[in-house]
């Protein structure tokens, strides 16, 4: 069994992090052990993160020695769990204005920019976890031959909608931000809005297909 490290995140805090590396098993189990901590009393908050969960307790009850081994016990009676599943797809436009990183990218897996938008394309992501800002979907599947360091320097504006690669991640930009990932193209589907229900396009659990509207050099 998976042994997982339990350690105070400030005051009122504990975090449950399991070794790498990140797995659709791994975090299935983490999915189930939100599940279960949520129905705690004095949480107020449960924040499931890659290969990790974090715990907010009221700061005006919290015996984080306590808790720490409530949760040990808790994540070694876990089983995963599969969210309620969906099937979605992104359609991408790659390189150019809107993938500027793409020839770097093919060029470091050394592959033509054909084979890597195939295997980009070809691939079953599974949503891990949701982060960084809101909508931003963590996906696993990636081919482990587009793996790829981010930027030295990071971009001060990524557009929205932009399709990334960040070590053995791909992802999707759900707003403009700052961001150090290599973009290999852009989508025009709407990731995050604020008015929605829910307002991210995107769940833990959720199944995504990268489809290929264009390619451009």
């Amino acid at each position: 069994m998976t042994e997982a490290r339990i350690y105070p995140f400030g005051d009122s805090a504990l975090v449950c992090e399991a070794p790498a590396p990140a797995t659709l098993a791994c975090q299935e189990r983490i999915w189930a052990l939100a599940l279960a901590v949520r129905e705690w009393p004095n949480v107020v908050e449960v924040v499931p993160g890659m290969n990790n969960l974090t715990i907010v307790f009221d700061p005006r009850s919290a015996d984080l020695e306590a808790h720490a081994a409530e949760l040990s016990a808790a994540w070694n009676a876990a089983v995963g769990v599969q969210p309620p599943r969906r099937e979605i797809e992104i359609p991408v436009r790659y390189g150019g204005a809107d993938g500027p990183d793409l020839m770097a990218v093919a060029d470091y897996a050394r592959l033509s920019v054909e084979e890597l938008v195939r295997r980009h394309a070809g691939a079953d992501y599974v949503v891990f976890f949701v982060g960084f800002q809101p909508g931003f979907a963590y996906l696993g599947g990636l081919d482990p031959s587009l793996h790829m360091p981010r930027r030295a320097v990071p971009r001060l504006e990524v557009p929205a909608g932009s399709v990334g690669i960040g070590g053995e991640q791909t992802g999707v930009y759900p707003a403009a931000s700052p961001g150090g990932w290599q973009l290999i193209g852009r989508t025009q589907v709407v990731l995050f809005d604020p008015a929605g229900d829910p307002p991210s396009l995107l769940a833990p659990g959720d199944r995504v297909r990268f489809t290929v509207l264009e390619i451009v050099r």
